[in-house]
């Protein structure tokens, strides 16, 4: 039981005229292969962008994050700094009336 590769003279010429009427939509099966591969990108674009992050990464995301701490101290030491001179108390008027200057 020898299987022999069919060659292309032993095809039949009806379906090589049907590969031959096929290939002039060359061109037609590209431009909707290109159009799905397009509509698929979409899709997936929307759909990772409506994703909503789990819970596990919003936490670790929070604990990455750390709110700067002021010392209370030091917010004492520049108020009381501020009343006693009366140059500094004028800086941050000015400070005050016009941040942008």
């Amino acid at each position: 039981m020898s299987k022999s590769k069919p060659s292309r003279a032993k095809l039949s010429p009806k379906l090589l005229g049907d590969l031959e009427k096929l290939r002039r939509y060359n061109v037609v099966f590209f431009l909707v292969f290109v159009a799905i591969l397009y509509a698929f990108v979409l899709l997936r674009i929307n759909s990772l962008n409506t994703a909503q992050p789990s819970s596990d990464a919003v936490t670790s995301q929070v604990q990455a994050a750390n709110v700067p701490h002021i010392d209370q101290t030091v917010v004492h030491q520049i108020q009381s700094l501020q009343d006693n001179s009366v140059s500094v108390q004028s800086l941050f008027d000015q400070a005050r009336d016009n941040p942008f200057q």
